[in-house]
């Protein structure tokens, strides 16, 4: 897909084409450095490039490449027993259920087999703007949580989608369990960082990016020790809902990276599922949503430990987005 501009006034390149198209700065950093850019015929690699009144500036968006980057026959083994669901697909977007333990996209640490090469694997159309190793990703989750996911199928409607990040009006709504109930239903704002002490962790940090999330009390167990909470995010940095639970002494089931010290040695990763996530479709306009049901392990501890009878209630969608809207 290609598109042309006429440039009007004195501009940097990059600002220009944030006016034009309905792209992250990131993402139009990317077409830039990647060289798919061309001002007056000729390509350009300079995000800062001076453009002059009448200049045209044409964008191409690369087709992906569907030749994957690792060994297939590797990428089979390593994705043998994760079990990614497909909660729902057409020509433009695909929603998933993600598995814990599994990484969204490649990075210098990363080695094992991502999503994107289950994707890629499956033969799937996906967008190109996010760069190679990211093909497709609109958002992420961590790598130890699960739940749902929308992944876009075509440029146009990963500018669509990225636009709805930036203005909030796609979002999602989490659960976990954790250690010690809330004592009410809260909205935490404090700035996050990495941890200067474990390169691996991030913390509360007074230069760190601003980071805002609302947690609600959802469900208490019936030993009373561990309670059901739902979270949504306004902001997305790495680790959010963890950190901020961190910074109240609560701690998920299972995340022992952020202090989580119980005896549960039956939980082998930290209880945080992305529930239900809600979106305009970026070409037909429709309003979705769409709802991720939970793994196993976390299905069974709480019906082992809360009130299995009143489960079904507690885990509506309708009933989790309204414990925001009356008490927050």
């Amino acid at each position: 897909m290609d598109k042309n501009f006429i440039v009007f006034e004195t501009n940097r390149l990059d600002k220009f084409l944030a006016s034009q198209i309905d792209a992250s700065r990131n993402q139009i950093e990317q077409l830039i450095k990647k060289e798919y850019v061309k001002v007056d015929g000729k390509t350009v690699s300079k995000t800062g490039l001076k453009l002059k009144e009448n200049q045209m500036v044409e964008v191409h968006f690369p087709e992906l490449e569907l030749n994957p980057v690792k060994d297939e026959i590797f990428v089979k083994e390593s994705l043998k027993d994760k079990n990614v669901e497909i909660i729902y697909e057409d020509e433009h977007i695909l929603v998933i259920n993600k598995p814990y333990n599994l990484t969204v996209h490649d990075a210098p640490s990363v080695k094992d087999a991502t999503l994107v090469d289950w994707l890629k694997l499956k033969k799937i159309s996906l967008s190109t703007i996010s760069g190679e190793e990211r093909h497709g990703i609109v958002h992420r989750l961590d790598k130890g949580t699960s739940g749902v996911m929308v992944v876009a199928k075509t440029n146009e409607a990963h500018l669509g989608l990225s636009k709805q990040l930036e203005d909030k009006s796609m979002g999602r709504y989490y659960l976990a369990i954790i250690d010690m109930p809330l004592k009410e239903n809260i909205i935490v704002e404090k700035p996050i960082g990495r941890n200067s002490n474990n390169r691996l962790k991030m913390s509360i940090e007074e230069d760190g990016r601003n980071a805002k999330s609302a947690f609600s009390k959802i469900a208490l167990s019936n030993n009373e020790k561990f309670e059901l909470i739902a979270a949504k995010l306004y902001t997305g940095r790495t680790h959010q809902i963890r950190v901020h639970l961190s910074s109240m002494n609560r701690h998920i089931l299972g995340d022992n990276l952020y202090g989580f010290k119980g005896e549960l040695n039956k939980i082998n990763r930290f209880y945080l599922h992305a529930y239900y996530l809600y979106l305009t479709h970026p070409i037909t306009n429709e309003q979705m949503s769409f709802k991720a049901n939970l793994p196993k392990d976390i299905n069974d501890f709480l019906n082992n430990n809360f009130q299995k009878e009143n489960m079904h209630d507690t885990l509506n969608e309708s009933y989790i987005i309204s414990s925001f809207n009356t008490s927050i």
